[in-house]
């Protein structure tokens, strides 16, 4: 879906991408053991950031830092060097724009943070399904509610300190120029039963008789199915996808681009309630059964999004608010941490919240001076 969602990117993206091993094979197929607990059991958990009124401690950043990474590794992708200090900065603009926060703004922030937990465990289909992917990226309900309070918050108190208003005029012109931004696309309802042909833990393949005998067993569950047995029934009993097995094999309902492509091509070619020939990606043998199917729309200005429970008007006066934000919030934002004495502790973490600092104002000269007089 074009549209984005009103979530945390980088503290959701973890649980997002534990959907299916479909999505995300290292949330996942991932041991129980967080990677950052475990530094955490071995190094300490060392404050990395000092501040009037607050510090970050090294777990913070790992946690955030873990779901990010997980997300990028299912798209095959790796995050560059620097990201962890934009995660780190953006931390640190939370906790100092807590240290402002009214209770009025604490009370919006909850309100948001409640909207997004129960958006989340709608998408996941129950609290249960929920809770499990949680619990595979090494995340309690408490910590997930209580960061995103926490950002919501922050964005209120951001809001009210910046004196930040916006029209429904402003936000009607917004929708008129980014229509297209509002399309649903097509979607694809589907269950599926996988037996993996990949080490959970190590991604790295089975002995090649297990992945023989793992195809004649999906063979055989095939000829099951075909025969009228029912595909929930045996999702739970034989698949080996820890985020939908105990669902039925269900997958929440997904566009094209978030699935691998052997996965997308077969679903999406589906009819309502037919089941697929066994299919092989890179985590194994699948059979899919197409639930249903969601044609493409295009949402007016006053309709609402069922994914997240707000109005496109809603999500268009969001966007005019942030582009405000953006154009107010760094000078404040820069005020704020020298006011509350934020220093960066950790050697490494400062040097390269140094170097990228000194690469963006390198960037900003440049650029202004090869902008035209005018």
């Amino acid at each position: 879906m074009k549209l984005k969602l009103i979530l945390s990117a980088a503290l959701m993206a973890g649980v997002i991408s534990a959907t299916a091993a479909t999505e995300s094979p290292v949330a996942a197929l991932g041991t129980n053991a967080s990677p950052e607990a475990t530094i955490k059991a071995l190094f300490g958990d060392p404050a990395i950031v000092t501040a009037k009124g607050f510090d970050i401690k090294q777990s913070e950043l790992d946690q955030v830092l873990t779901g990010a990474k997980a997300n990028a590794a299912a798209q095959g992708q790796q995050l560059p060097s620097e990201f962890s200090i934009a995660i780190l900065n953006q931390l640190i603009t939370i906790q100092c724009l807590l240290q402002k926060a009214t209770p009025a703004d604490h009370a919006a922030g909850d309100v948001e943070a409640d909207l997004q937990y129960t958006n989340l465990v709608k998408r996941f289909g129950s609290v249960e399904a929920f809770n499990r992917q949680l619990k595979a990226v090494g995340m309690t309900v408490e910590e997930l509610r209580t960061k995103a309070s926490q950002e919501a918050t922050a964005k209120a108190t951001l809001k009210r300190e910046l004196n930040i208003s916006v029209t429904d005029e402003q936000a009607k012109a917004f929708y008129a120029k980014h229509a297209a931004e509002f399309e649903q696309p097509e979607t694809a309802h589907v269950r599926h039963i996988l037996l993996m042909t990949i080490d959970p833990a190590t991604r790295t393949p089975l002995p090649t008789n297990t992945i023989a005998a793992k195809r004649k067993q999906i063979d055989a569950l095939l000829v099951q199915i075909r025969g009228g047995a029912d595909f929930a029934t045996l999702a739970k009993q034989y698949s080996e996808d820890p985020g939908s097995k105990d669902n039925g094999g269900e997958l929440p309902a997904f566009p094209r681009g978030q699935m691998v492509p052997e996965f997308e091509t077969t679903a999406f070619s589906l009819t309502n309630n037919q089941v697929s020939d066994v299919i092989t990606t890179q985590f194994g043998y699948h059979i899919i059964q197409m639930i249903d199917k969601t044609p493409a729309k295009t949402y007016a200005y006053t309709d609402t999004l069922p994914q997240i429970n707000k109005t496109v008007a809603d999500i268009c006066k969001g966007e005019v608010e942030s582009d405000q934000i953006k154009a107010l919030a760094p000078a404040y934002v820069k005020n704020l941490r020298s006011e509350l004495a934020v220093t960066i502790v950790d050697p490494t973490l400062k040097a390269l919240d140094d170097s990228v600092r000194a690469q963006a104002e390198a960037a900003g000269t440049n650029a202004a001076a090869a902008a035209p007089a005018n």
